[in-house]
């Protein structure tokens, strides 16, 4: 919430010059829409807490049972999956697999990978524009 009189507003109640509204509680709205709501295609009001399930480019996913790519992962997606896991265990994130005395992120990660525990979906986007998600669990890696 924004206070009007430390943005040196005179109006409490009207519209700004950058089109934002302060209502009398002080509580700011872009373009007359309360900013916990967005637009929907159809115009009505859709709440940003709504959860939608992503789909691909022509709204195809494939089911898990029928998968069409490779069941190995790759080097390009063992390099982004142990970095992305890597970075996050050196922000604070909670360790999958005991430590025996390792301090470095990237090997941390390596041991993660080594034991199937990392926590990361990768998604693989088809020619059709339809994806298939793979846990890293389930992915062949040496």
């Amino acid at each position: 919430m924004v206070n009007a009189d430390a943005e040196g507003l005179d109006n409490v109640n009207g519209e700004n010059e950058d089109g934002t509204q302060v209502n009398g509680t002080g509580e700011v709205t872009l373009n007359g829409t309360d900013h916990d709501q967005e637009m929907g295609v159809d115009g009505q009001h859709e709440s940003q807490h709504d959860v939608q399930q992503p789909v691909g480019i022509h709204g195809e996913r494939q089911p898990n049972k029928v998968r069409v790519t490779t069941p190995y992962l790759t080097k390009y997606e063992r390099a982004r999956v142990l970095g992305t896991r890597a970075l996050q265990i050196s922000m604070n994130a909670p360790v999958l697999v005991p430590l025996d005395g390792e301090i470095d992120a990237l090997q941390i990660a390596i041991k993660e990978l080594s034991q199937r525990k990392i926590p990361l979906i990768i998604r693989r986007y088809l020619p059709d524009g339809s994806f298939e998600d793979w846990s890293v669990a389930e992915l062949i890696s040496d």
